[in-house]
């Protein structure tokens, strides 16, 4: 097989790609010699369930991951956290392990907890505090030391401590490619890296860089952290590349970035228009959890997130569901229709979008919820929490948050050897493993997705 080094950059955009193309030599020589192009995400483009469906080639559906949470059947507000342990199709380093190959995987999500493979695998950020989160275990010792400490997974980014979160960003990132760079002087044939920092970059700073956010402001001090953050990453992806020697290299983002128009609290809209009952007004930013809800009269609520996820209460399936089941579709079809119609603060009407889950998948597994809610195209973040005078936020409520997620990310696969065809494509999600398998020269199995490369 030819060997890969695939540099994953959570959220990337292709805006930024462009408009920063000048300084990122080693990116810029990527994309221009290599076939390079938007990558249309999943629905929902979400961390959790994008990288899985990337690279196993399932849409979420199929997976049954539809974000970082999902709710517990018959429960209002319970919910269980997606994992490793929530993926039972095959990834790419388990075709490369079939085919007698060794893999590097590093930060994919949800990659805790650790699987065995044929190879390495240091978790993600979505690892737990003092747990185990390399394969094999013994790997930590040599991780932690090539760190020079402790391992970081994720910062905190949604707090007002500009300063902290650009410390702490640049401190893990340095880790991150630490670590990579010295498991990297092993044997290998796939490397599978992820770097998350790209996501906390972008909604801790997006309003400093982007002019057209409703609050940039022209001269700010922190208005150049993203180019420069980017041209740190493109510094390391050069000494990946040097380390890489002839094999093929893949640079891909999960979805993309831009600005946060304000957050729609779901659940004070669907109390406004009789959806959801409240025994009486509690005060702002209360959690639904806290709230005291009337679910015997209650048709509906919602969580927050960047897309809102909206729930049926329905007879025989919630403890006090109210929806008879042989009204379901038509409650749904009226509840998606009074979404869509939706206006925002000035009375425009919203491009949003209210799907049923069998509309975007082939199939429906695991625990979806029963709308899949894009406010205005996803400009709107949907806040979960209730007690406000009115449905729009400035602001995000569970702390600062300046971005959102766009449906495109971006895709380059470049062969030093120059093979393999280059130039500009069109790529959704579900062609990365067909394409990759098909350059690596293994076998690929019967997919959705297809070979760019064919």
């Amino acid at each position: 097989m030819r060997r890969l080094l695939l540099i994953g950059l959570d959220s990337a955009p292709p805006r930024l790609i462009e408009e920063l193309k000048g300084e990122l030599p080693n990116t810029s020589m990527l994309v221009e010699d290599g076939l390079y192009g938007p990558l249309r995400s999943t629905d929902p483009p979400i961390t959790i369930p994008a990288w899985a469906s990337m690279l196993t080639g399932r849409d979420p559906g199929e997976l049954g991951l539809y974000g970082f949470r999902h709710r517990k059947p018959g429960s209002y507000t319970d919910f269980y956290i997606a994992s490793s342990k929530s993926v039972k199709h095959p990834w790419l380093w388990d075709y490369v392990g079939e085919a007698g190959g060794r893999s590097l995987v590093m930060g994919v999500p949800p990659s805790y907890p650790p699987k065995p493979l044929r190879g390495a695998l240091v978790s993600c950020f979505i690892t737990p505090s003092g747990r185990p989160y390399t394969y094999p275990l013994e790997l930590r010792g040599e991780v932690e030391e090539a760190a020079g400490g402790k391992y970081i997974f994720d910062i905190e980014f949604r707090i007002e401590d500009r300063d902290k979160v650009l410390h702490d960003l640049y401190e893990m990132t340095e880790v991150h490619f630490k670590v990579l760079s010295h498991l990297m002087e092993k044997r290998w044939d796939l490397v599978a890296f992820v770097e998350i920092g790209v996501d906390r970059l972008h909604h801790a700073f997006w309003k400093y860089y982007d002019k057209a956010h409703p609050k940039y402001e022209p001269g700010n001090r922190y208005e150049h952290v993203i180019p420069e953050y980017y041209k740190y990453i493109d510094s390391w992806i050069g000494r990946l590349l040097e380390k890489a020697g002839d094999a093929l290299v893949c640079v891909v983002s999960d979805h993309g970035a831009m600005g946060m128009k304000g957050a729609l609290c779901i659940n004070q809209w669907l109390a406004e228009q009789g959806y959801l009952k409240l025994e009486e007004q509690p005060p702002p930013r209360t959690p639904l959890a806290k709230a005291k809800v009337d679910w015997s009269r209650t048709k509906a609520w919602g969580w927050g997130g960047y897309y809102a996820r909206v729930f049926l209460n329905v007879e025989g399936r919630e403890p006090s569901g109210v929806v008879p089941r042989g009204s379901y579709e038509e409650a749904r079809e009226e509840l998606a229709q009074a979404l869509e119609e939706m206006e925002d603060p000035d009375g425009r009407r919203m491009a949003t979008k209210a799907y049923r889950p069998e509309e975007l998948y082939r199939e429906v597994n695991g625990d979806p919820p029963d709308l899949i809610v894009y406010l205005d195209d996803l400009s709107w973040r949907s806040a979960g929490t209730i007690g406000y005078p009115t449905p729009y936020l400035p602001e995000n409520d569970t702390g600062p948050d300046d971005a959102v997620h766009s449906k495109h990310g971006v895709f380059t696969l470049y062969d030093p050897e120059g093979t393999l065809p280059n130039g500009r494509c069109r790529a959704h999600i579900l062609d990365v493993l067909p394409t990759l398998l098909d350059a690596m020269e293994l076998e690929a199995p019967r997919l959705a997705g297809r070979s760019l490369l064919r």
